[in-house]
């Protein structure tokens, strides 16, 4: 065994585990092998683990750090981080905001799509992401119709763990939907190039560093007769599919009047209301369709700040969960957020939910789970979110020693009271990412 191939953290000062017990661990270590990790400890490392002697580890110290399994974000869209602030739509809610934006967008160019992808990914791994999705519905006439794969190379470049989803929209205004006819595609070329990229890129093993998901965009610029035979396609290959859904009450009216039902009810005809398929926003539920998600093991990707940002509502968490779905945590695109930080996104879900619903409405401990445990119960994975023998080594180190963290009480929560700041290493597969280049 090459020394490359074993990777030691020791020392942490508090080490999250995420496992069964939700043990946190005093001086805790990990021990890993070929990117998965094959032992976790606590006190002083034992000089032989596994059967290798310490000195053949690649080691990292965690002296005087909070660490956490790797962060999970579970809804982006990564192209929107060229058009953050943007004067056209800063006071807009969502439905206007799109129809502000959707010409900007169709300007991008390949390069474009390229940084904003990087930017997006760097942003991420320094607030403790190792693994995003990515939902990319948008592409323009003018830009390359491979634009997967290249937020694919930049996700390789950056070396996070990357779930890009194939988005599609194929209805545009002139069919009674929301987006301009130049950034919309037919349904024959969506599905043909939904199964190239699975074929060519998804890795369903442990450990792997790329998956793919199939997305429509929504019920608003998307057919239903495509919505089903995504779901057919998607279901032949063994991925998950995803959609937004229930984000204003501006989507249910225009359900009702397009289509004459709901939004989950539109969901549930075209076969998506089943256990391989999470959705963004989830706000505008009822007790009625909150209780059948559970049932069909939906999961849902809670987006506290640009639901606010936008003032589309509050995703109703605690029901959910309560009901049998997964919740989990998303910053969603960076013209809603205008940010891809997973930190602040944490920090944002617990004052949200306090705010309207008492200090007792959320606590640290669910926030902690909907970004570990929640992020890959959504995207389909049980080798992420927690710390436990044969998981990925996927780590987030937070310097208590930063002036942010002076005289903190609980470390651990510590990191979502008070202001986030940036993760002073971050672990993917046993790699350790540069997390100090902070300039774009």
């Amino acid at each position: 065994m090459a020394a490359a191939d074993l990777f030691l953290l020791e020392n942490a000062s508090t080490l999250v585990t995420m496992n069964r017990d939700r043990d946190v661990l005093s001086r805790g270590w990990v021990a890993a092998r070929n990117g998965m990790i094959t032992e976790v400890g606590t006190g002083t490392t034992p000089s032989t683990i596994d059967g290798v002697p310490r000195n053949r580890y690649r080691r990292l110290d965690a002296s005087d750090c909070v660490v956490l399994p790797g962060l999970i974000n579970t809804h982006h869209h990564l192209f929107q981080t060229r058009t953050r602030a943007h004067p056209a739509a800063i006071d807009a809610e969502l439905f206007d905001w799109l129809q502000s934006l959707y010409p900007v967008w169709a300007r991008l160019t390949d390069a474009d799509f390229y940084r904003a992808a990087q930017i997006g990914f760097r942003e991420l791994v320094r607030s403790g992401c190792t693994l995003t999705s990515d939902h990319h519905y948008l592409f323009p006439h003018d830009a390359s119709p491979e634009l997967i794969d290249i937020t694919i190379e930049a996700a390789a470049e950056v070396g996070i763990r990357f779930h890009p989803t194939r988005g599609s929209m194929s209805r545009s205004v002139k069919d009674g939907g929301l987006p301009p006819d130049n950034v919309v595609q037919a349904a024959d070329t969506i599905l043909a190039d939904s199964e190239r990229v699975i074929a060519r890129y998804h890795d369903p093993r442990p450990g792997a560093m790329l998956r793919i998901a199939l997305a429509p965009c929504s019920p608003f610029s998307i057919s239903p007769e495509l919505m089903r035979d995504t779901a057919q396609l998607a279901r032949s290959h063994g991925v998950r599919l995803h959609t937004h859904l229930a984000e204003t009450e501006d989507e249910t009216t225009y359900c009702l009047q397009v289509y004459g039902e709901r939004p989950l009810d539109l969901l549930a005809s075209v076969g998506w209301l089943a256990e391989d398929v999470w959705l963004a926003h989830g706000i505008h539920f009822n007790d009625t369709e909150i209780a059948r998600l559970g049932e069909a093991g939906v999961g849902i990707a809670h987006c506290p700040t640009s639901n606010m940002r936008l003032g589309s509502g509050v995703c109703r968490v605690r029901d959910l969960r309560a009901a049998g779905c997964a919740v989990s945590l998303a910053v969603d695109g960076s013209a809603s957020n205008d940010s891809s930080n997973l930190l602040a996104e944490m920090r944002q879900a617990l004052l949200l939910h306090r705010v309207v619903g008492g200090a007792s409405a959320m606590t640290v401990g669910e926030v902690l789970e909907m970004a570990t445990l929640g992020g890959a119960s959504c995207l389909g994975r049980d080798d992420t979110g927690r710390l436990v023998p044969g998981a990925c080594c996927d780590l987030a180190l937070f310097d208590l020693n930063d002036v942010g963290y002076d005289a903190v009480g609980d470390p651990v929560a510590a990191l979502l009271l008070c202001h986030p700041t940036p993760a002073r290493s971050v672990v993917v597969g046993c790699r350790v990412i540069d997390t100090e280049r902070d300039t774009a």
